[in-house]
């Protein structure tokens, strides 16, 4: 208890208030740019050599979306984690960083 009463007494002196859910939504905003940073290369690749897509399994931001016979990339909401530039089991995703100014944006909060 005394534990929990200093936690709250060092909050109160740093002056942080406590956030609504609301808020804490908001802390990631993206600015996307026209052209997508994050490229498959080879569609063909991802429709004979990939059954499991695994791409749209380990993408946090589920930026990869198989639809039908192609791969649909969603790049305005990448984390810019670099995992499908390295989990891809063929190498066919060509990943750069978004060109300066664009991209994930991390609001301190």
């Amino acid at each position: 208890m005394e534990g929990d009463e200093v936690m709250g007494e060092a909050q109160t002196a740093a002056g942080a208030k406590a956030t609504s859910i609301e808020e804490k939504q908001y802390l990631l905003r993206f600015n996307a740019d026209t052209q997508s940073h994050l490229h498959v290369m080879d569609a063909d690749v991802c429709l004979t050599s990939c059954p499991d897509k695994i791409c749209t399994i380990f993408c946090p931001a589920e930026v990869y979306k198989w639809e039908e016979v192609r791969m649909h990339v969603g790049y305005e909401g990448c984390h810019e984690c670099g995992s499908c530039r390295i989990g891809c089991p063929h190498q066919n995703i060509k990943w750069v960083y978004p060109k300066g100014g664009h991209g994930i944006v991390f609001r301190l909060g």
